[in-house]
């Protein structure tokens, strides 16, 4: 699963309030200029007893694992896999403030932005559980925990061996899976899903889209109508527009 460090300031901060996992500790720059969010991570990290070390910038970005990490990072218990069937289920941890799942999988995105990002739009959009796949996509490194800018502390992942039977058990545990496929001949706005029930967005790689079989596990797949000269959208910018389409259904 990975998530053992976390760069940035957003991502640090919601490591510390989720307290799901063990942090060891947390590094910061000596040179930041003061700011709320930094003295709240140093809030945060005392409350739960973690240490604050303080290195010079340069041996901090030598110890990151992104571009940016905004002058901190910490260091932390690998993320938990949640269970397929628990993401499913009726009463799943996010029960309290979403009975019915509502669920994200990603067959073969590989860009960790694109899946930090997807994964920060699915916790904006009310998503409960992510469904992501063992072999050939991009899994928690610092890259997607900082993209994520903290979903990955609120969002159950179940690692799935393959995308395509993982499909078909939710369809059996009755979630309705929607794909999205800029080939697919209904429109996004036009999906026949009820959205007040178990439903799952299936989004595919950034450069073939859905493999044949995710496809095929489908119960809808839908396109995003294009108007422009450009025949295509980043795959984080239409799984933003799939998820909000879904959430809006079930407000």
């Amino acid at each position: 699963m990975g998530g053992e460090q976390v760069e940035g300031r957003h991502a640090v901060r919601e490591l510390l309030i989720a307290g799901r996992r063990r942090v060891h500790e947390v590094l910061m720059a000596e040179d930041l200029d003061p700011a709320p969010i930094l003295r709240e991570i140093v809030e945060l990290a005392e409350e739960a007893r973690v240490p604050v070390r303080q290195l010079s910038r340069s041996r901090l970005e030598a110890q990151a694992r992104t571009d940016a990490p905004q002058g901190v990072l910490a260091t932390a218990a690998p993320l938990d896999e949640a269970d397929l069937d628990e993401l499913a289920g009726p009463l799943a941890p996010f029960a309290p403030f979403a009975p019915v799942p509502y669920l994200l999988a990603l067959d073969g995105v590989t860009d960790p932005r694109n899946v930090g990002a997807l994964l920060r739009t699915a916790a904006c959009a009310g998503v409960t559980g992510v469904v992501l796949p063992r072999h050939r996509a991009a899994h928690v490194t610092p890259a997607v925990t900082k993209a994520a800018a903290g979903a990955v502390e609120h969002l159950p992942i179940a690692v799935v061996g393959g995308l395509p039977a993982a499909l078909a058990r939710l369809r059996e545990r009755g979630v309705w899976v929607v794909g999205l496929d800029a080939g697919a001949d209904t429109a996004l706005w036009e999906l026949q899903v009820d959205a007040t029930e178990p439903v799952c967005v299936v989004l595919g790689a950034e450069d073939r889209g859905l493999a044949r079989l995710t496809r095929e596990r489908c119960d809808e797949v839908a396109a995003i109508p294009m108007r422009g000269r450009l025949e295509s959208l980043n795959v984080a910018v239409a799984g933003g527009l799939a998820l909000f389409e879904i959430a809006r259904r079930r407000a």
